[in-house]
């Protein structure tokens, strides 16, 4: 008994040890005050890329309140029928499928897989994206073909990989069903069930799911002991030595924009080319657009493809500069061959920072909020 209390006490000498070891070239304490002193104007300086255009960088921060289209303002009504219809599965050629299908709030509103199942059981080829927050983005998808939320509704409604159902058709059977028809007077004035009205509703509830407030928006409004020292290390790794905020930046924790990271597979099984297949431009190539890290830690699996299942995994690879594909003998003159950005850049953390940037992106999670589904009209 002496002996195992011994080998213990040793172990936390180690451990402490090791840890000081790992936080004495910070100076936490005083990183703890600027962060939380709610000006952000006090923060170290980020480490930005010399691609980096400053003039229009906007740092992280708490998400500004939701903006609804002039031509698609807000009302309950609407949001009400928006979520009716989100939740019905009648919006699908075989009447099992909803927009819910793929996007639970119990998972982070995503599905939790690495690709969806869609129609007839079939696997979709990209990862599902959240919806949480998606009122802050600039385009949809992972490729960004689409330029609003109403414009993203009608998607996946017609690929045959997923609902596999034209928009026109789904339409006129919602038109079709009596207690929808009460609904869409009380959100558009009369009961006339069109296309156009149901991409409405749809972005309209979906602008509604938003994250709370997290333990991060806490932090920097001034309550400076909900953080760990580690999760203060990990913010400012986040913004510096780690380079995240490059891409990762605002109170959407994304800058809305598209980069190449080395997952394209170019030329092997599992290619995906990206933004290219939306643009045809040739510098889009391999190029994804930047997800937002607000709920990370309830929105895996990540990337694209939903390779990884962990965000360690992920730290790690972005720490060693993500892959950066060379050319085959044959692929010498290909005006294709993709390049991983030059942002992406080896970052040599240790351990322990890892693990503190870990830490800091589990901040950006809010209470988790299950959406009860409606009552579908009949």
């Amino acid at each position: 008994m002496r002996h195992t209390i011994f080998k213990l006490f040793i172990f936390s000498i180690v451990v402490s040890f090791f840890g000081f070891k790992a936080y004495q070239e910070y100076n936490i304490d005083r990183l703890r005050e600027v962060y939380s002193s709610g000006d952000p104007s006090t923060w170290p300086e980020p480490s930005l890329d010399s691609t980096i255009n400053k003039a229009d960088f906007k740092d992280i921060g708490s998400l500004p309140d939701v903006q609804f289209p002039a031509d698609n303002p807000y009302s309950e009504a609407k949001k009400d029928l928006g979520k009716s219809l989100f939740f019905d599965p009648r919006l699908s050629s075989s009447g099992q499928i909803a927009c819910a299908s793929c996007h639970d709030s119990e998972l982070g509103w995503g599905d939790g897989r690495r690709h969806s199942y869609g129609h007839e059981r079939r696997e979709g080829r990209r990862n599902s994206m959240t919806i949480l927050n998606s009122a802050y983005a600039e385009t949809l998808f992972w490729d960004g073909r689409a330029s609003s939320l109403e414009d993203q509704a009608q998607f996946p409604i017609q690929d045959t990989l997923e609902m596999n159902f034209h928009i026109n058709l789904a339409s006129e059977d919602i038109a079709k069903i009596e207690g929808y028809k009460a609904l869409f007077e009380a959100a558009f004035g009369d009961k006339t069930a069109s296309k156009e009205r149901i991409q409405k509703a749809i972005a309209t509830y979906e602008r509604t799911i938003v994250s709370g407030r997290t333990r991060f928006d806490r932090f920097i409004n001034g309550e400076s002991k909900c953080f760990t020292d580690q999760q203060v290390l990990g913010m400012h790794l986040f913004r510096t030595k780690a380079r995240c905020i490059n891409c990762h930046n605002t109170g959407y924790f994304s800058d809305n924009k598209f980069h190449n990271t080395g997952l394209t597979y170019y030329g092997r099984p599992f290619e995906d080319l990206g933004r290219y297949e939306v643009t045809g431009n040739k510098e889009d190539v391999g190029k994804f657009k930047t997800s937002t890290l607000r709920e990370i830690s309830r929105t895996g699996p990540y990337m694209h493809n939903g390779l990884f299942q962990n965000l360690y995994g992920i730290v790690n690879l972005y720490s060693a500069g993500m892959p950066q594909p060379k050319r085959k003998d044959h692929q010498q003159n290909d005006t294709l061959f993709p390049t991983t950005s030059p942002i992406l850049q080896k970052l040599n953390l240790t351990k322990e920072e890892k693990y503190a940037l870990v830490a800091f992106l589990r901040t950006l999670e809010s209470v988790n909020h299950r959406e009860t589904p409606p009552e579908l009209p009949e």
